[in-house]
This record gives C-alpha cells, structure tokens and sequence, in this order.
C-alpha cells in the first residue's frame, strides 16, 4: 500500500508542475508517464480520468493550504505578521524556482475551459483563502495595525489579486524579485501609520 501511495504522490507532484509550466491543456498521461517513469495504465489505475487526477490535485492543494494556514493563524498571532509570512512564503518560493506560481491561480485563468468539477474545486480555493485573509485584515483593523478602506473581504481579495498578479509580473519579466517589489508596496500602503501616542512614546523612549 505504501508504494501505491507514493506511485499517485508522485504522479499528483508531475501533474501540478505540469500545469504550472502549461495549464491544464498542457499536458497528457504520457507526459506524466515519461516523467514519473510509469505505464499511463498506471496512472488510469490511481485516476481514471484527466478530471479525476486535476480534481484530486485542487482538492489536496485546497487542504494542505487550509491547514498551512490554520497552523500560522496558531504559530503566529499578530495579524500583520501572519500576511507577511504568507507572502514571505511565496516569495521563497518564487525565488528557487520550487512553487513558481499557485496552481489554482493558474487555473482559475483557464476556468471557462475547466470541466466542472474541478472548476468547483478551484473557486473552494479561493474562498477559502479570501476568509483566511479577511480574518486576519479585520483582526489587523483592530488592533490598528491595518489600514481597511474597504470592508474586509473586499480589502482579502484586492490582497489575493495582487499575490497573483505579482507571481504572473515576475513570470512575465523573467525576474522573482518583481513579485516582492510589486507585493511590498501594496502591504505599504496597508500598514496603518503610528498613532500620536505611539509616536510619543516612542519619542520618550529615545530620550
């Protein structure tokens, strides 16, 4: 059971570097095959289906980042810290090739050609992640460390379109550092500026 295990691993890590080089048009079993060193008729034993082998990639990736998050909102309770690192870990991951772009986010480009069920799984995505970011912007807010102009799930997917938007910018220029350039001047403008309190606190400490 093990190896059959690993054997469909594999095959969903072929299939989710395969779309983000091409999409979900751009790829077949037998690339998959080649890579992964199989018979297509084995990747038709764990996926029967292009659909059921993409649908089961989005619904794990949907799960692994809902719990990656879950676990900083718990490892990390300042809100604006909690943004920064989910960005920090794009930012690494951009930056040695290993996750270049969210698969879902290249998938959701292609959504009027996805078969249902995967579209399905994809929109889960973003929902899900819109309210992780929601929650954290609102808690943010309060403390006064955010700076909200609009309510807080607006603000969430203003955030995400720009995380995507500067992975597609540093893929378009051929440079990882675009994607930090472009996402650091958006958190600028969130970090709310110091009250006068703060200021002068601060001040009486210096002196």
């Amino acid at each position: 059971m093990a190896n059959l295990s690993t054997t469909a691993d594999d095959i969903l890590t072929c299939a989710r570097a395969l779309i983000v080089a091409g999409g979900y048009n751009g790829f077949s079993y037998a690339d998959i095959a080649e890579v992964v060193g199989i018979r297509k008729a084995s990747i038709h034993h764990h996926f029967p289906s292009k659909v059921d082998l993409v649908r089961t990639l989005v619904a794990r990736y949907r799960e692994d980042t809902k719990a990656a998050l879950a676990d900083l909102a718990l490892q990390v309770s300042d809100p604006l810290e909690q943004l920064r690192r989910y960005v920090g870990y794009w930012e690494a991951c951009i930056a040695d090739a290993t996750a270049p772009f969210c698969v879902c986010a290249l998938l959701a480009s292609q959504l009027p050609v996805l078969p249902g069920e995967i579209a399905l799984e994809v929109r889960a995505h973003f929902r899900a992640l819109s309210d992780w970011l929601a929650t954290a912007m609102e808690s943010g807010a309060r403390t006064g460390e955010i700076r909200l102009t609009s309510p807080p799930h607006v603000e969430a997917d203003a955030f995400m379109a720009t995380v995507h938007g500067a992975m597609l910018s540093a893929r378009a220029y051929g440079d990882p550092k675009i994607f930090g350039v472009v996402i650091g001047a958006h958190m600028e403008r969130m970090i709310a500026p110091p009250s006068r309190n703060a200021k002068k606190e601060r001040r009486e400490h210096l002196s």
